[in-house]
């Protein structure tokens, strides 16, 4: 393989830490673990995220099979997300955050006034 094929190679945990690193995907989908939420549900349980924000992370997060959107036919309209069988795999990956950052990370420090 010549080096301008190396650096285009498909690299999964590259790829992999593009989609996770984004700001609020991790707490989405850690919620989503718990079942599935509608959209103000959501917004309530992450905390902090606005529904702009929220509402783009979703959709990327569909595009990529990690999270799927039902719209229940009720008045009003109520849509729901929930974790695909892809997204249901990140659990493994959440809880080896947990464990390395108890493991390793001080706990917070109260805020200084």
């Amino acid at each position: 393989m010549t080096r301008a094929a190396e650096d285009h190679a498909f690299c999964p945990v590259y790829e992999a830490i593009n989609v996770l690193q984004e700001k609020w995907t991790l707490h989405i989908v850690r919620t989503l673990l718990d079942g599935p939420r509608g959209f103000n549900e959501l917004s309530r349980a992450v905390g902090g995220c606005n529904p702009a924000t929220l509402t783009q992370r979703l959709e990327r997060l569909e595009r990529l099979g990690i999270v799927s959107k039902t719209i229940h036919s009720t008045m009003p309209p109520r849509t729901s997300y929930a974790l695909t069988e892809a997204g249901q795999a990140l659990q493994e990956v959440i809880e080896a955050i947990d464990t390395w950052g108890r493991k390793y990370l001080p706990e917070p420090m109260p805020a200084a006034h």
